[in-house]
């Protein structure tokens, strides 16, 4: 059983004291001596005080033991005469035998590693000036270490063995290791390779392997490890600063998701001449496997291969990581990439192209397929993305910039006409490049801003200074539509060649010198007031025609209407004559009929008779007053001519109310008074009668 919960010192001496006292029992036998058995003895219990010799505790510093708890059987035993002798040699001899015995006993833990140091050797080897490390038995620290558990024959005298606690890396994290023994790392590497020796847990197997002494390419995960300490050094994130280092160096290596990793090994054999990056080696696990990529021929310094999102276990003396952002190709774009790493730079463009050359994707040069809107994962440090807009682009040669600033170092063309003057011209210009013209395009002049810069610049500022020339000022500005058209062909057929579209030219403002179009200004009010006033001369012009004509008009109504009252008149005069033949011969009808009356009637009544009745209806008929209306006497008494007087306002007053219809009274005037008639002008009519005649006068 273990003494599992006494401490490592007490342990020791109560073993020492059972096997003491199991020693002296066997010798008392020994003797022939009588005795008797006693119960078993706990370790904890004490020998019998009758016990004729103990055996004294004698402690070894370097005994080294487990936490052990054992029972061992004791007897005690009764001594006869001639006994003490015997017993006292056994018990010298124990004396003497015991250390060496209990020397040689270490006991390892579980959670420990023994590092053993021979300190000499019986055999004379002697480990080579060279190493560290005995793997034959030499002086020295030994490669093998215990384990946990009993191990015998490791006497102090020959032997030191030191505990060490178990290696412990934390996950999420790893470990490096320094090699204090082994082969000399070769001179174009700076990390010893990688050697099968069960994570650094078997020395002689490291060793015998050629293992390289210094920092090593294999590292250690998270996990525990029993490790030779007198060989390997391990450096893990707590004890990182005591070697210069960060903790954070010694931890998993996380790429973020929207970046990549760009890769810098610090071993293995050299670049290539005339390369910028080692290419990439297979099956290394992302760096992860450092002796893989090494056997693989892999080169120091920047590499083509990236890391992608995520968590690697990677060494930091053989790795650096550089995180950028991946590459975006907004919408409207798209990424013509330059490489400047590959296998080939084998053109694909074909004949027709003779401006530059084209490669297939992976290869050194202009890739001939262009990258798409989106996000790639690309290295920057060995590729240039050039962005080419796939949208219209407008090109302003004035004060004027777009947004994409391709045309920040344009300005207004300066240009001469063919009279001398020199004038200020703006144009704008829309050109559009095709998805798959872009690699073509940036083949040839390198990038979207040296294609304007050194291409559309000098074509469009050359054509109008050339164009200009050919026509004065004047001739420009009034022929500013021919001269866009002309304009707008000739630069499209200039730019179809550099596979660029050229949508529109446009003209916008000219600005010719001020004196000569303060010139112009006056001569054009000038020729407007004259076209005024001619204007205003035609005006006048017409308004006298129109007077004219309305006159004109005015008396031709007139002559109208003179022909159609003559046309009238003669029309009513045969109206009249017929009427007048009408009335005639009705006369003449009526004549007859009426003769034939009258001759009935006279025939009838006689002629008297006859005569009498015609005229009373000829009276009736006419409505001739027989009896006066108003009768003024004329008896000089005054009175009857004011009666008469007021008796015709009376009548006045009702004909006005409707009375007899507005017909003059009849007045009866007696003769014996005379009246004037021009003493009442108010009077409208009077009909004065007499007594023997009557008189009318009018008023």
């Amino acid at each position: 059983m273990l003494y599992s919960l006494l401490p490592k010192s007490q342990v020791k001496a109560r073993i020492l004291k059972q096997f003491a006292a199991a020693v002296s029992a066997s010798l008392a036998l020994s003797a022939t001596t009588s005795f008797k058995p006693s119960p078993v003895l706990a370790a904890s219990d004490t020998p019998p005080a009758q016990t004729s010799t103990q055996l004294a505790e004698k402690p070894d510093s370097s005994l080294q033991l487990g936490q052990l708890r054992t029972t061992v059987p004791v007897q005690t035993m009764q001594l006869g005469p001639g006994g003490f002798i015997p017993i006292a040699i056994g018990g010298m001899i124990i004396i003497l035998v015991l250390p060496l015995f209990f020397g040689g006993l270490v006991v390892i833990g579980d959670r420990e590693v023994g590092i053993v140091s021979k300190k000499f050797s019986l055999g004379k080897k002697s480990l080579p000036a060279a190493d560290l490390i005995a793997l034959n038995g030499e002086a020295g620290y030994q490669a093998d270490t215990l384990p946990p558990g009993w191990h015998w024959g490791y006497w102090p005298i020959q032997y030191s063995v030191r505990k060490e606690s178990l290696t412990v890396v934390p996950q999420g994290e790893i470990a490096l290791v320094i090699a204090a023994g082994g082969a000399p790392i070769p001179p174009q590497r700076i990390l010893g390779q990688y050697t099968e020796c069960d994570n650094f847990q078997d020395a002689r197997k490291f060793l015998n392997a050629d293992g390289e002494k210094g920092r090593q390419l294999g590292i250690l995960t998270g996990g525990s490890y029993r490790i030779n300490t007198a060989l390997f050094t391990v450096i893990t994130a707590a004890s990182a600063p005591k070697h210069g280092m960060t903790a954070e160096l010694l931890k998993l290596y996380k790429v973020a998701s929207d970046k990549v990793g760009i890769i810098t090994t610090y071993d293995g054999v050299p670049i290539q001449d005339g390369e910028i990056a080692g290419s990439i080696i297979p099956n290394h696990d992302n760096f992860q496997n450092a002796q893989k990529f090494i056997s693989g021929g892999g080169r120091r310094g920047l590499q083509e291969q990236v890391l992608l999102s995520g968590s690697w276990n990677l060494n930091p003396w053989f790795v650096g990581v550089e995180q950028v952002p991946m590459t975006e190709i907004p919408i409207g774009y798209v990424g013509a990439v330059i490489s400047y790493v590959g296998k080939t730079s084998e053109d694909v463009s074909g004949a027709a192209f003779t401006h530059g050359n084209l490669v297939n994707v992976g290869n050194k040069g202009v890739w001939v397929t262009p990258l798409y809107p989106g996000k790639h994962p690309l290295n920057t440090r060995i590729l240039k993305v050039e962005l080419v807009p796939t949208t219209n682009i407008v090109l302003n040669w004035s004060g004027k910039t777009e947004r994409h600033s391709y045309d920040s170092k344009l300005s207004s063309l300066t240009v001469r006409s063919q009279d001398g003057f020199a004038f200020d011209l703006e144009v704008a210009q829309i050109i559009h490049v095709g998805a798959l013209d872009a690699p073509k395009v940036i083949s040839r002049v390198g990038s979207m801003q040296n294609l304007v810069d050194h291409v559309l610049q000098p074509t469009i500022g050359n054509y109008f200074r050339n164009s200009a020339q050919a026509y004065s000022v004047l001739d420009f500005l009034s022929a500013r539509s021919g001269r866009q058209a002309e304009a707008a062909e000739y630069i499209k057929a200039a730019l179809r060649t550099y596979d660029v579209q050229a949508i529109d030219t446009l003209i916008g403002d000219i600005l010719p010198p001020a004196e000569l179009m303060q010139t112009q200004t006056d001569r054009k009010i000038a020729e407007e007031q004259r076209k005024t006033y001619e204007v205003q001369q035609l005006a006048q012009t017409q308004r006298q025609q129109l007077v004219r004509e309305t006159a004109l008009a005015e008396i031709q109504q007139e002559m109208v209407k003179s022909e159609q009252g003559v046309k009238i008149a003669e029309l009513k005069a045969n109206s009249q004559v017929k009427q007048a033949q009408g009335e005639a011969e009705s006369i003449r009808m009526k004549g007859n009929a009426q003769a034939e009356a009258y001759q009935a009637g006279v025939v009838a009544l006689g002629g008297s008779g006859y005569t009498a009745l015609q005229l009373m209806q000829i009276i009736g008929d006419s409505q001739v007053r027989v009896v006066p209306d108003v009768a003024v006497s004329g008896n000089g008494s005054g009175g009857g001519l004011v009666d008469g007087l007021l008796g015709m306002m009376m009548w006045n007053q009702t004909s006005k109310n409707g009375g007899n219809g507005g017909e003059l009274p009849v007045v009866k005037l007696e003769k014996s008074q005379p009246v004037a008639v021009e003493n009442f002008p108010d009077l409208p009519v009077a009909k004065l009668h007499s007594s023997n005649q009557a008189t009318s006068s009018e008023a």
